[in-house]
Order: C-alpha cells, then structure tokens, then sequence
C-alpha cells in the first residue's frame, strides 16, 4: 500500500502530521513501558490511503475520491451501489473506531471493548432494545432500495476491513489490546440503522424534566413547582408557524389559514395533566388516580433513573436545555444573492471526532442505477447526508422538542403488573452480556404487553418505593413498590432511514414534503430552500396522542385511560409555504400557538430567546430595504448576545455596593453591550453574578437530587424542632447530579423564571437563609447584592485580585475529549487524543450556543457542532466548517484542523460542483474494480 502523498496544498499540515506522528511515537515509549507494543510501525499503520489505486472486486466500475485540504472527500460514482459502497470505505478509513464504539454502544455491547465498567450501562440499552427494533425496522419497514443501499454501505465498509488487525485500522485498537484481545467484527446494514435510536435518544426532549418535575415534589408545593416551569411566552417569543391552522373538515393542516379559523375539536387529547389531586405534585387536577401522591414516593427510583440516564449521554451526547440548534431561510427577496440562504448549526455535546462527517456524493451522470448528487453532513456509520443541499434544493434540521416519551407507574405482582382490573403477565427475554476480561452476565429484561420495557429494573434503587410513600384510595397498594416503565416512540420500528435517502433525492417542496413523512424519529424541524426561489418549512415524526395527561409527570400505569391513542397525522403536523414575511427561524421554540392548534406538542419547549434574537437580526438587516448577505448570516450565527445580562443588568448596576472591591468589580457592568465575547472582563463577572443568583434564589432550595455533584449545602434536618435560625441544627447535604445536567442550570427557562418575579422585590424566591458570613436576604436587591458579592471572590478565585486581567474565555472554555480512551483511558492516551482548552465566547441561549450549565461550572458543555450557510443556487458560494476535523486519527493533520478556525466564528470554502471540486482537490484515490 503506498504511502500518504502530500499535495502542495497540504505540505505544511504534512509537517505538522509528521511531528505529531514522532511526539506520539516518543511520549508512548517513555510511558510506562508502552514501548513494547507501540512503535513508529504501529502509529503510521492506521493513516488512510488516500492517493493511487486500490482494487476492490465488489465494484461495477472506476470510483473516485477526491479530498481537498482538510480531508474532506468527494465521491464519484457511475452506480448508487458504488456511490454508498466506496461511501463506507471511505468513512471507515476515517473513522471505524467511532464506528465501532457507536454499534457496541446502540446494541448495548460496549462491555465486550471496555470491560465491566460498562455492564451497568449496556444493561440500560439491552433494556430499551434499541438493537432488535433497529433489526424489526430493517426486516419489515424500510424499502428494498434503502436495504440495497445499506447493503452496498456496509459492503465498502468490510473491504476496508478485510486482512486488517485492529492497530491497522485505529491506534486505539492498539491501546485496547493491552488487556483485551477484542477484534473488529463485520459490519452490517442493521448497525447503520440502529445509529438513528442513539440520536433520537439524544433528542427525546422532555424525559429529563419529567423527572425533575417528580422529584420537586419532595421539597416544594404545587405552586412552587408552577413557578419554575412557566407557560411559553407567545406573545413575546414568535413561534415558527404564525399562519396556518388544522381544518377540521379536510383534516388537514392549511397553511393559509388565519389561527383560529380552524383549530379543531381536539377529540383524544386531553386536558388534565393525570398527575392526580395529592399532597403536593402540583401540575394539575387529573383524574383521581392516585398518581398525584404515589409520586413523592417515587425520588429514590426516579432519582436513580436519573443518575442511570446521565450515563448515557456521556457517550451518546448530551440531553437538556442546552441541547437544541439553530436554522432558518431567508428568501430571495431579501438576500443580495436574490435566491434563498439557508443556515443551520445543531447544538449538542462537543466529541472528539465531531459526531458529524462532511462529504459529496455525486454520480457521474443521472440514470436509473445513479440518482444523487449531493453533499453535506452525515454520520460515520450511516450512508446518505442528513443536512445539506443536492442540486436543487437545501435543508437543515433542528431538534422539534415534541414530547415523545412517556414513564408509567406500574403496579407489580410476581411476573405480573396490574393493569384496569386484570393482572398481566410482563413479556421477558434473557439478555447475556459478555465482559472483555471477566464473566458474563445475564439479565432479564420485562415489559408490558405494549412493549414498554421496565427501566426500573436496572437500578436496585429502582425496584422500591419510598418506605412513607403516601397513595390515595384510588391508587393500589403499593406493595413493595411501583416499578417504572418507558413509552417512546423510538421503541417502535419505522422509516427514518427511507427519509434520508428520499431527501437527498427531493427535488421540489412537495417531494420535500413526502421524504419528511417518513422522517418519524428523531422528531426535527426541517427547513428548506430551492433553486426555485421557494422556502418552507415541515414539522415531522412521530408525536403520540394522549387521551388523558400531558406527559409532564408520571402516569398511572395500572389505568388504561393513560394510554396512547396513536399518533398525530402527518397531514396535520404545521408547516408553511413561502410565509408573506420572507424567512422562516427555527431554534427549539414552540412550533405554534397552543391556542391555534387541536394537539398538544408538548409542555416543554425552548423559551425562544435563541429564536427572538434571530428574528430580530433579520428584521433590523431587511428593514428599509436591507438585504442579508451570505457573510451576515455567518455573523448571525455568532452573534453572543446575552438576554439574560439585557433584563438583569439595570438591576445590578443600581444595587448600592459599599465594598470597594465589590464596586470595582461592579463598575465592569456599567457600559457593557452584553455581548459574551471571550476577551470580555464585564461577560464573565456578569455570568457569575447569574449563577451565584440562580443558587441563592433557586438552587439552594431544590432537592439534592436536581443539585451538582459537590454542591453540599447545610440544611435544617426534617425531624429538626430548633429555631430556624439556628445554625448549629444544620447538617450537610450534597448534590447528586452530573455538572451537565444538574440545576438550577441557567438556560432560558431560568430567564422567564426570573423575568416573571423580578418586579415583585418581595418574592419569597429572592428570600435566603443566613450563613455564617453573611445575613440573610429577604429582597431582591439584598440578594443580588450578594451574588454581586459572591461572584466578586468566586472570580477573585479562580482569575486573580486584578479584574482587568479577567476575561469570559478563560473561565469559558472547550476541551475537546476523545469519547472512550480520552475520558477513560490511562493519562498517557488522554493526552495523546485529546485537545484544547480553546477560549470561547458566546453562552447558553445565545445564537451562538457554546452552553454551560450554571449549577455546574463554566466549561463548555453544549457546541454548535457544525456550522452552515447554503448559498442556494450559487452553490459553490456556500460555506460550512465542522467542529474538529474529517479524520478520526489523532495523529492525522486532518484531527482537528478546523477547531481554531470553528472558535473564531469562520467557515471554509464548500465546493459542490464538479469544477470547484477539482480546484480544491488535494488527493485523489481511485477505487477500481
């Protein structure tokens, strides 16, 4: 196999490969005797070819792969079957590894790379059964032309992994082989399939919240509760669809409609929220069914459900507030192009690869066997493009949030669950887990007859109620507990994968449209644009339809009337046609006025400050006759405008500060334009003056189930009969949430929270108890005076005495981990594939989303992970950038050689037709038949 050729255009990253090659090779042999494994031989044998001729029989004819300076690949192919067969060489070349982590993770199998360390989390995933629904979904759902294309997928990727041991594939196979003899399995087509329950699974929207809500009863009354999930702001933040309505008459959604023409009867929905009328649960009157006070028995279970689930997207990526992205549409009328932009960048947990793959697929020429020509973002593993444009028309995506998961209260007897007033047997399967350098282990898996598999069997905390739980007559005995089961609509197989490819072919809205049916799960927002000068907009998926509750609190197993009644038709999801106003904005906020439409979405949107803040760019840049250039809409997608410091800061900077330290830091406020920019010193105090107000306000009164790991507070013990201010009754009481998913966590949520008291001076959430060192606040400014305080010797801390040399980026930054031997492996191979810190600004709810969590840190937790803007029309004046690079080698100049660029905001040049192609093509490899 020939060596890497290094084309003029990448001479200098060659050199810097090349050093990064002998800085690896000389750290390994200086590590603890590593050297007798690893070598020179051993860190070059995984760089891809990327250059000559590799001969591959399955093929019908002559594939090119052309890559420009950043490793970025173009194919050309004269069959589909050659087009996604040299589509899964070229990924596995790039990046098996991830490829292989991703199927041993979807199929709960990551115990047979990593050892007994995983057992506990591929027991959750063999519970939710991703892996046999991805199987069902292959073998009875999807069309004979996606199975073909899978097929041809996966064929490319086992030629690059024929005559392969695992150090010639990835470095990290060669670490792995230290204590385990694990090799590569082949791939195949259901593995691709099974990759979309992983991102559905990170996009499940309100599951979290669910629980949170459950878990507030322990501590909270009812109104409590109300006031930290407050009702959308409509008549604030626009939602996307303003026009249409559901016609009862045709049922079907009409875009035209003026809201409240039609809005339906709203048979099946429901109102109550079936949270039932208990002590305390505090969303609703429900139905009677007991629900109401089983659930402040249920924060042992649900918090240890919750500690299971942020295992999970520890590897799978994040879920929470900050999850979420950014897109929208400008039409032609109002761009200096005179066709639409498009712009899309999906927030989600920073990895290492980036969980997206940029690449073309072009055929040569457009027959029956050759239908696309298109480029974009992908996945590794997984053939097509999800994001981006062919030759006629440009999309995007971003997370819908429609509530598509639902937890039961189930009502255990034996290997029975009561169900109305017949028991009933719970479906199992046996499910052996092998153990790399231990035993296997065997689980039972249950579910009910409706296939709703039971989560809580996972977790011993999970399989008992709380010993004083109090349950009304309506609700049964609870025995020795409530189990816990789980509904979502990922757990049923569907057609997702047939959408992908029906887009990437779409030529026309209504072709658009019909692809976007089958798009089921993960429910998206989809944006779209064409040659033709249309702009739309489809809400998709599969989004069920309850006939009691809202699916914002646990729901009583043991009830039928707590079941789904199907699932809201396609033709009446919202969408729209080339609105009268000229752009379309999608950032998590609600789709449609609640009032205007018959189906309830869900109870937990994104409170729309990414999204207002978007409209507002557009309309200030096209008022008077402006037009938006391709370099504005990159400059919106940096925007870091913060909403938060906007409502706040004519409080703080009125507050009377006596200190002189305090007033130094104070006076960074006066002036500042809230904008989050990383050399900010005004943005970083103003951020720890929001924490320090979330924790007085908020945090320091949730359970310690919602808190972060390490956020111990003293706390008066229940059975305490002291006077309150007594201090010395105090005993310690520390969090138990990961710092990603703990709160108060400052997203915009928090902002209408605050938005909704901070005229009422008064409010008891501004009350907080005296400590040691401080009195007690009893009014707002009392207590912004002391997060003014606090945040003056947190930052005094952590950045110096000197406030001039204090900066947002420094206490904001990315580091950007390897997902498996970065985060868990020895020192030595963490900072080999790891890299960063870079400085950042931006922040949670900003356009620019580098989120973090205000109850854990600063560190960044949630990225734009890739940015876009589809010049439509003029293809190849569009521009695009991933977060870290197209290779997985962390010894590959391609590792993260667009981070630095992704940081300062910048895109990279997107060559799209042949031509431009050619131009930036640094290698070209030819597969031959």
């Amino acid at each position: 196999m020939p060596a890497n050729s290094t084309p003029p255009a990448t001479k200098k990253k060659g050199r810097r490969a090349r050093f990064v090659v002998i800085v690896l090779v000389l750290a390994l042999v200086a590590g603890v005797g590593y050297g007798a494994y690893w070598g020179v031989s051993t860190v070059r044998a995984s760089l891809p070819q990327t250059t000559g001729t590799i001969k591959l029989p399955g093929l019908d004819g002559q594939v090119e792969v052309k890559r420009d300076s950043y490793g970025i690949p173009q194919i050309y192919a004269n069959t589909d079957k050659d087009l996604f067969r040299a589509q899964g060489y070229v990924q596995a070349q790039d990046r098996f590894w991830e490829m292989d982590v991703r199927r041993h993770m979807t199929s709960g199998r990551l115990s047979e790379m990593f050892g007994k360390g995983q057992v506990e989390t591929d027991e959750f995933l063999r519970t939710l059964g991703w892996r046999q629904v991805a199987q069902e979904e292959y073998d009875t759902k999807l069309s004979d032309e996606t199975k073909r294309n899978l097929q041809s997928y996966a064929d490319g990727v086992n030629d690059y992994l024929k005559g392969r041991d695992g150090k010639d594939i990835s470095v990290e196979y060669a670490a792995l082989n230290f204590t385990n003899d694990y090799k590569p399995a082949k791939w195949t087509p259901v593995d691709s399939v099974a990759w979309l329950k992983a991102m559905a699974w990170d996009l499940r929207a309100n599951m979290q919240d669910e629980i949170d809500r459950s878990l507030l009863t322990s501590r909270m009354d009812e109104k409590q509760i109300e006031d930290l999930y407050p009702s959308y702001p409509y008549d604030r933040n626009q939602p996307i669809v303003s026009e249409g309505a559901v016609d009862p008459l045709a049922e079907k959604f009409d875009p035209k409609a003026e809201p409240g023409d039609a809005t339906g009867d709203g048979t099946g929905t429901g109102t109550g929220t079936g949270t039932g009328t208990g002590t305390g649960t505090g969303t609703g009157t429900g139905t009677g069914t007991g629900v109401g006070d089983a659930v402040q028995g249920l924060e042992s279970q649900l918090d240890a459900l919750s500690g299971t689930l942020d295992e999970i997207p520890a590897l799978l990526g994040p879920s929470g507030s900050g999850i979420g992205s950014n897109s929208w549409v400008v039409s032609g009328k109002y761009t200096t192009t005179g066709n639409p932009l498009l712009a899309n960048d999906p927030h989600l947990a920073p990895q290492l690869p980036s969980v997206w793959y940029q690449m073309g697929l072009h055929c040569r020429s457009f027959t029956k066997d050759c239908q696309y020509d298109v480029a974009g973002y992908t996945f590794a593993g997984m053939p097509g493009v999800i994001i981006g444009h062919n030759k006629d028309i440009a999309w995007g995506m971003t997370n819908l949030g429609a509530d598509v998961t639902d937890l039961y209260l189930e009502k255990v007897n034996g290997d029975t669950y009561q169900y109305g007033n017949e028991q009933k047997k719970f479906k199992t399967r046996q499910e052996t887990i092998k153990v790399a350098g231990g035993e296997s282990r065997t689980i039972t898996v249950r579910s009910t007859e409706d296939d709703r598999p039971v989560v809580s069997d996972r977790d011993s905390e999970l399989r008992k109620v709380g010993d004083k739980a109090p349950v009304n007559n309506a609700a049964p005995d609870r025995g020795e507990g409530y189990a816990v089961s789980l509904q979502w609509t990922a757990l049923e197989p569907g057609k997702s994968m047939d959408a992908v490819f029906a887009l990437n072919k779409a030529k026309n809205f209504p072709e658009f449209r019909k692809a976007a049916e089958n798009f089921e799960v993960p429910s998206q927002n989809l944006i779209y644009a064409d040659t033709k000068g249309k702009i739309g907009y489809q809400a998709p998926g599969r989004i069920p339809i309850r006939a009691e509750g809202d699916g914002s609190m646990p729901a009583p197993g043991w009830n039928p009337k707590y079941r789904w009644e199907g699932y809201i038709p396609f033709d009446e999801l919202p969408y729209e046609e080339d609105p009268e106003r000229g752009y379309i904005v999608t950032a998590n906020q609600a789709v449609i006025d609640s009032d205007d439409y018959p189906y309830p979405l869900t109870e937990d949107w994104g409170y729309g400050a990414r999204s207002q803040r978007i409209n507002e760019l557009i309309k200030s840049k096209i008022k008077d006759g402006g037009k938006i250039s391709t370099d504005d809409m990159r400059t919106m997608q940096t925007d870091n405008h913060s909403e938060i410091a906007q409502l706040l800061m004519p409080h703080l900077v009125k507050i009377d500060v006596s200190d002189p330290a305090i007033r130094e830091a104070q006076k960074l406020l006066e002036g500042w334009d809230y904008s989050q920019e990383p050399d900010s010193a005004a943005a970083a105090y103003f951020n720890a003056v929001w924490s320090n107000v979330l924790k007085l306000a908020f945090g320091n009164k949730l359970p310690k189930e919602l808190r972060a790991k390490g956020d111990c507070l003293n706390v008066r013990p229940a059975d305490s009969t002291g006077p309150a201010d007594d201090l010395d009754e105090l005993v310690r009481e520390c969090g138990q949430r990961s710092a990603d998913s703990a709160q108060p966590d400052g997203g915009d949520r928090w902002f209408e929270i605050v938005r909704k008291i901070l005229k009422d001076e008064d409010n008891t959430w501004w009350q907080a108890p005296k400590t040691r060192t401080e009195k007690a606040a009893t009014t707002r400014d009392e207590l912004l005076l002391r997060a003014l305080t606090d945040a003056r010797w947190e930052l005094t801390a952590k950045l110096g005495k000197d406030v001039s040399t204090w900066s947002w980026g420094r206490l904001h930054q990315l580091t950007l981990e390897n997902q498996t031997l970065g985060t868990e492996g020895p020192d030595i191979v963490k900072s080999l594939l790891n890299r960063g810190p870079w400085n950042l600004g931006g922040g949670e709810a900003a356009v620019n989303a580098t989120g973090w969590n205000a109850a854990g840190g600063y560190e960044v937790m949630w990225v734009p992970s890739m940015r876009m803007v589809v010049n439509v029309g003029d293809w190849d004046k569009s521009r695009w950038i991933n977060l870290t690079g197209a290779s997985g080698h962390a010894y590959s100049a391609n590792y993260t050689d667009q981070t630095e660029k992704w940081a300062k905001g910048e895109l990279l040049d997107w060559s799209f037709t042949s031509r431009a192609v050619e131009e930036s093509t640094g290698d070209t490899l030819t597969l031959a038949p």
